[in-house]
């Protein structure tokens, strides 16, 4: 029933923008943080950026501080990220990503996550 589909990705030159967009249904948008996660090439999932449920509160890795924009409209479910300034090191595959958790005990928790976008950066 969740479902997360990510779009906006694409291939762009070095210093150019894009703006990445999920939609999200089958769950309460509006109260869970979200999250934009991505996957370089031959890499591990790095967290990109994280935003409140009404979001308030925003935060970034360092290397995209300045450049990158994560928003929200609650009321159309959906969760934005805006990359400026784009490094060939920002190429990924870029997910949106929200965690359920299953005991508030062990703070054991369920992943969500989209099918991922395609963001190339190149000359």
């Amino acid at each position: 029933q969740v479902q997360l589909v990510e779009s906006g990705g694409g291939l762009v030159q070095p210093g150019g923008s894009l703006r990445l967009s999920c939609a999200a249904s089958g769950f309460t948008f509006s109260s869970y943080w979200m999250f934009w996660v991505r996957q370089a090439p031959g890499k591990g999932f790095e967290w990109v950026s994280s935003i409140a449920p009404g979001g308030g509160s925003t935060y970034y890795v360092e290397s995209v501080k300045g450049r990158f924009t994560i928003s929200r409209d609650n009321a159309k479910n959906a969760l934005y990220l805006q990359m400026n300034s784009l490094k060939p090191e920002d190429t990924a595959v870029y997910y949106c990503n929200f965690k359920q958790y299953t005991s508030e005990v062990t703070w054991a928790s369920v992943d969500y996550w989209g099918q991922g976008t395609q963001v190339t950066v190149s000359s």
